[in-house]
């Protein structure tokens, strides 16, 4: 059994988000955009448990829940692993023979799940006779947060998976072994028998304690020392962990990035250890910035392992600001943008076109020309307005145009300095890779009144031959206003970026090249003048 799908409501920085899942699955984007809070968002749906005056988004209104919902595929399957014929069968008259489900936790009623009746097309409390049943069935939630560190995971405790997989292990071992049954008689014999004479001197003692104690303590009738039978927790209590990587030390002494990965492996151990227990046959791992400490070979070394790993039972979510874990396709992953939006609002979105994919590793890898491996070319434009529309008109018309990267000249802000000045500073950084110098396109609104100037000093500081052929104007000051009229007319939207979306999504390849012509032949001249295979 795993999520097909998850739908997350007013959660923190998450207002409506709404995924498809596959085996294996990564979130990349900025820090503080709310990739951890998706993650927890599934954490909750798990435990219920947290603050819901804290988690719930702020600009939620007072009859809005935080809402958590997953759809399992797979179902049937799930319910086979189940050895318990009787929480089967309690599964089964909830669910019927669907081998998908989807259950919900809200915050009106955190302490309750709720499943989807398809026949009745309602929401039902899940029934309490079949709550351990569906707990046993689903797949167990694993958290590996960026700040765990190996203690969390490898030392020996009963809530640690290294615990539990010893623990276990150990007890079989012990009550299966004929030598330590009869130890364990002997032990009984000689420390629990009232005939025992290491009781009855336990017992001169504790009366000798006793009457020192009355003295101080007249209420006191008796003091006893009981000699516990040893618990399999203290037998493993002072274990420890050795890595042999040509020199053998103890995992502690190891580098950071050798104790994630020994962290990593011993959770995908415990997966294997489960799969063979009546209680639970898959894990759902959650992994925050599973690069950490890595190098990026190990990087594409860890991939390669949970991809594995994804390849059976379990499922693999993903945090990550490492290019590596993206760059390499794979027919059981998605790849998902985390970015926020105006007030604050996270948005998570599939990476489902090589322009898409380009541009975010461009991102990770720095957000300089510098940093990336040379695009077949740049077209440069002044604001992320600009960026967007034209990501969502040749993500729809033009898939099949050599791949160029549009770069905006103003970062996150269109406000925050004047077009040419952007401008200038973002080729300086290109023009110490000259490869680039010659083919680039460039897109300017027009100058605003009194910048003319400027913008004619720019155009004459570039000096080789063909610059000003590179450069492109529109006829207006705001890209807003060179939209087709009839096509803005349909929206209200006012802010810029959301705007430039609407419009990429929505229109025609004729209106763009008869009613946005400028910005048609920029884009020309860019392919024309790109790298070709």
């Amino acid at each position: 059994m795993k999520i097909s799908k998850i739908t997350v409501e007013n959660y923190r920085s998450i207002r409506n988000v709404e995924i498809d899942a596959s085996n294996f699955n990564v979130f990349v984007g900025q820090n503080n955009h709310g990739k951890t809070n998706f993650i927890e968002a599934i954490q909750w749906f798990y435990s219920g448990s947290g603050d819901l005056s804290v988690l719930k988004n702020s600009a939620a209104g007072a009859g809005e829940e935080i809402s958590v919902e997953l759809e399992f595929s797979g179902v049937q399957e799930g319910i086979a692993q189940i050895s318990n014929a009787d929480n089967q069968q309690k599964l089964k008259n909830v669910l019927g023979e669907s081998d998908t489900m989807r259950v919900k936790r809200t915050s009106s009623k955190a302490k309750e799940r709720h499943l989807y009746n398809p026949t009745e097309d309602k929401w039902k409390k899940q029934p309490c006779g079949a709550d351990s049943a569906f707990n046993n069935c689903i797949p167990r939630f694993e958290f590996v947060e960026a700040t765990k560190n190996l203690k969390d995971v490898g030392n020996y405790k009963s809530t640690t998976p290294i615990g539990k997989m010893l623990g276990g292990v150990l007890a079989e071992i012990l009550e299966a072994e004929a030598e330590y049954v009869k130890f364990r008689e002997q032990f009984e014999k000689l420390f629990a028998s009232e005939t025992s004479s290491i009781k009855q001197k336990l017992k001169e003692i504790s009366g000798q304690v006793c009457d020192h104690l009355k003295k101080q303590f007249p209420d006191c009738t008796e003091v006893d020392f009981m000699v516990q039978e040893p618990a399999f927790d203290d037998l493993l209590k002072n274990f420890r962990t050795e890595v042999d990587d040509g020199v053998s030390t103890t995992a502690e002494e190891k580098g950071d990035g050798m104790q994630r990965a020994l962290m990593l492996a011993i959770i995908k151990t415990y997966a294997d250890q489960r799969r063979d227990d009546a209680l639970g046959r898959s894990f759902i791992f959650f992994i925050d910035e599973a690069e950490l400490h890595l190098h990026p070979t190990a990087q594409r070394q860890l991939k390669q392992a949970l991809l594995e790993l994804a390849d059976g039972h379990d499922q693999v979510f993903i945090n990550t600001h490492s290019s590596v874990l993206l760059t390499d396709p794979h027919d059981q992953q998605s790849l998902f943008r985390v970015a926020k939006e105006a007030q604050g609002e996270t948005q998570i979105a599939k990476i489902d076109s090589p322009a898409t994919k380009h541009e975010v590793i461009f991102e990770l890898l720095g957000g300089s020309p510098a940093d990336i491996l040379l695009p077949a070319n740049f077209l440069i434009v002044e604001g992320p307005s600009e960026v967007e529309f034209y990501k969502h008109v040749i993500d729809r018309h033009y898939p099949d145009r050599v791949q160029i990267h549009v770069l905006p000249a103003n970062g996150d802000d269109e406000r925050q300095r004047q077009q040419v000045t952007a401008v200038e500073d973002l080729l300086a950084t290109i023009d110490r890779r000259p490869v680039y110098r010659e083919r680039l396109t460039m897109l300017f609104d027009k100058p605003d009144t009194g910048k003319e100037q400027r913008f004619e000093d720019f155009k004459n500081s570039r000096r080789h031959s063909g610059a000003n052929d590179q450069l492109f104007v529109l006829p207006v000051q705001r890209l807003e206003d060179y939209y087709p009229a009839s096509l803005r007319s349909q929206t209200n939207l006012s802010q810029k970026v959301k705007l430039a979306r609407y419009m990429g999504r929505n229109i025609s390849k004729e209106d763009f090249e008869t009613h946005m012509p400028i910005m048609f032949q920029a884009l020309e001249h860019c392919w024309t003048n790109a790298y070709k295979d």
